[in-house]
């Protein structure tokens, strides 16, 4: 049994990612090395390629690994596209992945795919190694010392600002083979032994279907948590369909039982492969759709713009990338509850500042995606110019509050989420009724029909006394207020006149500051609290 490790190779467009694939691999999958006829048209990488390699067990993880029953190391390689406009692929095939091999054209240096990529791998995995490729292009050995001194300097002060651990730094050439096996012997070096849990329900991210004339359909992709074995039933979500398992290879070898972390191909009968170009299939009734969100936010510090309430952003999740409308709001407690309340945030800004700490998102997808709970989520604003340097990977959260309920608008909404907006409205004092009770007008318009809401709120005069809204009436928006402690003489002097004091002050004012929350539709429910 192989301890499968899976190797993202992702980096700009025409870094020689593809040609490091086939460098490295000693097998190769159907999706292998642009074997897509529009991937040779155009002579670059559009889709997800898988390919292995597999090796002895490297020493310092031998005696664990046999203990778990492991004999040899198999990578296997996700070559990832380098375009612009290929993002959501790159951040599908990423979430796969253990360790990354970051590709730079030593030639060019770093380039504006390189810093996403960059950022892509900081987001799901946190193990790196960098390789500089086409090292035969820079053929005067003195300025290839100097050219590759320079790109270490320059990466090693980019990793520094990063959440990678210590990451090396290979120069290679895969065209001409040139130091691939010091790269081999470092990817050794760094291979570790992953966290894999087998307890939990059986999940598969599916990359590629195919059919096989008198067999099924062949669903290949990487197993994201739990087991399978042949027999097993499993579903479809997105078409409703559960199937048995009838076969299960890993690169054209017949296996009984696949784990977590493992790149397979299973075999179900009785579905169009046609009907499912990616997702997920997984035990019977564990994934479902989800509508909405609610998820604590993780800005990308190297994303310019602020994040803003009412924005749209695209936001991946495995293969599937959808548009979301982004409500942003901000609480003392990191973690969410329906419980709190909490206050509503226009904006959240660039390396946010710690009165921004907690902030959560509610999102509300376009399109409902497929996902469990605790799915990793990143948010672009793919829309952006592809020619531009500025980053457009804007955030990341986990799936960790889902809403399933395709009414949600009207049900966990108002009845659930407690969102608010501070509010401040301004009235004059009509008349004094006595010197505990006063009429004010102005804090409503004529026509409001919600004011019985505001009764039992707290309003202070301007010249600091303070009471209660104790009733409303009429027609013309008039309050009734009550105050505890009696109105000092001087101050009922001035109610009782109209205009400017002789002394110059200006007529007292009544203010009143209150909560109003969002999701309250109808006006006799909204919601107002101080």
């Amino acid at each position: 049994m192989y301890l499968n490790l899976n190797i993202g190779i992702l980096g700009h467009v025409d870094s020689g990612k593809t040609t490091l694939a086939r460098a490295l691999s000693a097998i190769a999958s159907t999706a292998a090395f642009d074997k897509n006829p529009q991937s040779q048209e155009r002579g670059i990488t559009l889709d997800l390629g898988f390919s292995a390699l597999q090796v002895d067990l490297p020493d310092h993880l031998r005696e664990q690994a046999i203990a778990e029953g492991y004999e040899k190391l198999q990578y296997t390689f996700v070559d990832c596209p380098g375009h612009a406009s290929l993002i959501r692929t790159i951040i599908g095939g990423a979430q796969i992945i253990d360790m990354m091999l970051l590709v730079i054209d030593a030639e060019k240096g770093i380039q504006p795919q390189t810093a996403e990529c960059l950022l892509i791998g900081e987001l799901t995995c946190r193990k790196m190694i960098v390789v500089l490729n086409k090292v035969d292009a820079l053929q005067d050995p003195a300025q290839r010392t100097k050219t590759l001194d320079r790109l270490r300097k320059g990466i090693a002060g980019v990793l520094s600002k990063m959440s990678f651990d210590a990451s090396p730094i290979v120069a290679i050439s895969a065209s001409t083979g040139e130091n691939v096996s010091a790269l081999v012997d470092t990817m050794n070096g760094k291979s570790f032994m992953p966290q894999r849990d087998m307890a939990l329900p059986f999940m598969f991210a599916v990359d590629h279907c195919f059919a096989i004339k008198g067999q099924g359909t062949v669903c290949t992709g990487t197993v994201l948590q739990g087991r399978l074995s042949v027999n097993d039933e499993v579903e479809i979500p997105k078409l409703k369909l559960q199937r048995k398992v009838k076969s299960i290879q890993m690169f054209r070898k017949s296996y009984q039982t696949i784990r977590q972390g493992d790149r397979a191909g299973i075999c179900i009968t009785q579905f169009d492969p046609k009907s499912l170009e990616r997702g997920i299939v997984c035990v019977p009734h564990y994934v479902h759709y989800v509508y909405a969100a609610i998820v604590p936010l993780r800005s990308v510090r190297y994303y310019k713009r602020p994040i803003k309430s009412k924005a749209k952003f695209h936001i991946t999740c495995g293969y599937e990338t959808v548009v979301a409308t982004v409500l942003l709001f901000t609480g003392e407690s990191e973690s969410f509850s329906f419980a709190q309340q909490y206050e509503y945030l226009e904006e959240m800004v660039a390396g946010a500042d710690s009165t921004q700490r907690n902030v959560f998102a509610l999102l509300e997808f376009e399109t409902p995606i497929l996902a469990c709970h605790d799915a990793l989520i990143i948010g672009s604003k793919l829309d952006s110019d592809v020619h531009s340097a500025d980053c457009r990977i804007a955030f990341s959260a986990r799936l960790t509050d889902v809403i399933r309920d395709s009414k949600y608008a009207e049900t966990v909404l108002p009845e659930q989420l407690q969102v608010y907006k501070h509010k401040s409205k301004s009235g004059t004092i009509q008349r004094v009724v006595s010197e505990h009770e006063l009429i004010a007008v102005g804090l409503f318009k004529k026509a409001a029909n919600n004011r019985q809401a505001f009764v039992g709120l707290h309003i202070t005069l301007s010249s600091g006394e303070r009471g209660i809204i104790e009733d409303t009436f009429g027609a013309s928006g008039k309050v009734k207020l009550h105050f505890a402690q009696p109105i000092a003489a001087d101050v009922l002097e001035r109610l009782r006149q109209k205009g400017p004091t002789t002394g110059g002050e200006e007529p007292i004012k009544v203010e009143l500051n209150f909560k109003k929350f969002l999701f309250r539709k109808n006006v006799k429910d909204k919601k107002v609290v101080q």
